[in-house]
């Protein structure tokens, strides 16, 4: 749940129903368990905005994303620092041999995050996929892998070093826990193999834990999750360390919403994960933020009325969403009281 205190102005509940269009989008390959994309659009006084919490997420976590589309739409964003965003390429728990396919749509990404630690997967099947990322890459791109919290520390430790062998850039989020990260920190650190948060920050009950406790060397944010573009921004700022700034496999609206994060920042040393447009075989504007070169622009994308109308969740998904709607406006509501 939002902080009180971050809220932004909570319009009607009518007046986000008002707009609100609910599309299944189409994944080029099956990624987090899923091979379809849900998300709700709406429009506000800034443009479009998205609210897409994963399925699965309860009400209390799913409520910051709204804070997040309401911050998005209703609300300026930050004065930007740059125009467009260097972005990395995303290649999930794929077989080695379909690796290439993948990063083949990923337009001039110097950068690839590979999925590990996968269910049903071994520490063998991730090697080999990482061995295939770096040889599709050469010898000058640059990797990182993302375990989602999957392993126990013993295991982070015997992973990092099977696959320190491909120069990785840093390992994103190998543990749950923050004592975890901390300890696999202390003794991966000889190796000069960073350790990178996200879960530990963008489901957390303070998303500064992880950095106070010396559990991480970068951050990765999220502006859904975190509740927006402006209290990801302070979040940041408190934090103190470096950051890369992610989606949760967006659509090219709530893409421009993690853009919009990045533009602001005041330093933007690492690519960021914003490029998984890339990952979807539609999208809901005849702009996708996809990468070009290795990088997407800072823009807010209009809706192409075609696409959301071909790509319209079925009646009963559209309901779901709306009821998941009112009831976290309420929770959002009940918070700013």
């Amino acid at each position: 749940m939002v902080a009180a205190s971050h809220l932004p102005s909570i319009p009607p509940l009518d007046e986000l129903l008002e707009s609100a269009h609910v599309v299944s989008l189409p994944l080029t390959t099956r990624f987090r368990g899923i091979e379809h994309r849900e998300a709700m659009l709406l429009r506000g006084p800034a443009g479009w905005t998205e609210f897409s919490p994963f399925v699965e997420y309860e009400d209390a976590e799913a409520s910051a994303w709204l804070a997040a589309a309401i911050d998005f739409g209703w609300h300026s964003t930050p004065v930007p620092r740059r125009s467009e965003i260097r972005v990395n390429a995303t290649v999930p728990a794929v077989a080695p041999d379909a690796v290439a396919a993948v990063l083949a749509r990923f337009d001039g990404c110097r950068t690839v995050k590979v999925k590990v630690a996968e269910p049903g997967g071994t520490l063998a099947d991730d090697v080999a996929r990482v061995r295939a990322a770096r040889e599709t890459m050469g010898a000058l791109g640059r990797i990182r892998v993302d375990a989602n919290g999957a392993w126990n520390l013993d295991e982070a430790e015997y992973a990092v070093h099977a696959l320190a062998e491909f120069d990785l850039e840093y390992v994103e989020q190998p543990c749950a826990t923050i004592d975890e990260l901390r300890e696999l920190r202390r003794r991966i650190r000889y190796m000069g193999v960073p350790v990178a948060a996200d879960e530990s920050v963008r489901k957390a009950d303070d998303p500064l834990a992880v950095a106070r406790a010396g559990a991480a060397d970068l951050l990765v944010i999220k502006a859904q999750p975190l509740g927006g573009v402006h209290r990801a921004l302070s979040i940041v700022a408190e934090a103190g360390l470096p950051v890369v700034v992610s989606s949760a496999l967006d659509t090219s609206v709530g893409l421009a919403m993690g853009a919009a994060l990045a533009a602001a920042l005041p330093d933007l040393d690492y690519d960021c994960g914003l490029g998984t447009a890339s990952l979807l075989t539609a999208d809901v504007t005849m702009q996708p933020l996809r990468p070009e070169q290795g990088t997407i622009p800072v823009r807010r994308p209009e809706l192409d009325e075609s696409a959301v109308t071909e790509h319209a969740a079925p009646a009963d998904r559209r309901q779901w969403w709306e009821d998941r709607l009112t009831r976290c406006h309420a929770q959002l509501a009940a918070s700013g009281a």
